[in-house]
């Protein structure tokens, strides 16, 4: 599969913009705070934490929601590791992970402990807490066959509007058929028509306060 390093642009020094999609991989006000709103907080965490616990996300990019989270259950004293499963179509290589990676946090220790295992493709991480699995191709191909159920979804794709093939209907359908009941979806877009189409594929939806500039944001939950 083709990497990303001829498609990102560096702003302010080390925030990777992906040049297909014109867009920014994470907030360029504060990334970690981004998704520790939009991606923690909107699917009730760290208090939904229990043993055996899955996430799985839409778009891996840079790893930082795979981060924060994977710091998150560390911290809340969990046993056992969390599932973290992501699906991404282009690997970021290991020279541009690290280079994103001097904006964020050491999370002790965390951040060199997955630059060190990261090798540019999809694949396994088993780490301290941890067991990732990143799924490499087209989502719209490899989550139809993916075995697995999720208890939230981080549905962090590039703009709808420049992405849309990861948030069409069928996708979002995707999503609700991999998703536990009573399990949870959170995204930093409002868009109208992603609010439809995640109550369409069986979420209870609402629009929420979102991070920074960005009034709003969804929450979704699937009934029991």
């Amino acid at each position: 599969m083709q990497n990303q390093s001829d498609q990102i642009l560096w702003r302010d020094g080390d925030v990777p913009v992906s040049s297909m999609f014109d867009d920014p991989f994470f907030s360029l006000e504060n990334g970690v705070a981004e998704t520790e709103h939009v991606f923690l907080a909107g699917n009730d965490l760290p208090a939904r934490f229990k043993p055996a616990f899955g996430i799985a996300e839409l778009g891996f990019g840079t790893g930082l929601n795979m981060l924060v989270a994977w710091d998150a259950w560390v911290r809340s004293g969990q046993a056992g590791s969390l599932s973290f499963t992501s699906f991404e179509a282009f690997p970021m290589s290991p020279s541009d992970m690290a280079r994103a990676h001097r904006s964020f946090p050491e999370f002790d220790g965390r951040r060199d402990q997955f630059l060190a295992t990261w090798k540019g493709a999809g694949g396994t991480l088993s780490l301290p807490g941890l067991e990732a699995r990143i799924v490499e191709g087209d989502a719209r191909v490899t989550l139809q066959e993916w075995d697995g159920k999720a208890d939230a979804w981080f549905l962090d794709g590039f703009s709808p509007a420049k992405n849309p093939e990861l948030w069409s209907d069928d996708m979002l359908k995707e999503v609700g058929k991999h998703t536990h009941a009573d399990g949870t979806a959170a995204t930093y877009t409002a868009a109208g028509f992603i609010r439809r189409s995640l109550a369409d594929a069986g979420f209870e939806v609402e629009r929420v306060s979102g991070y920074g500039r960005k009034r709003h944001m969804t929450r979704a939950r699937m009934p029991v």
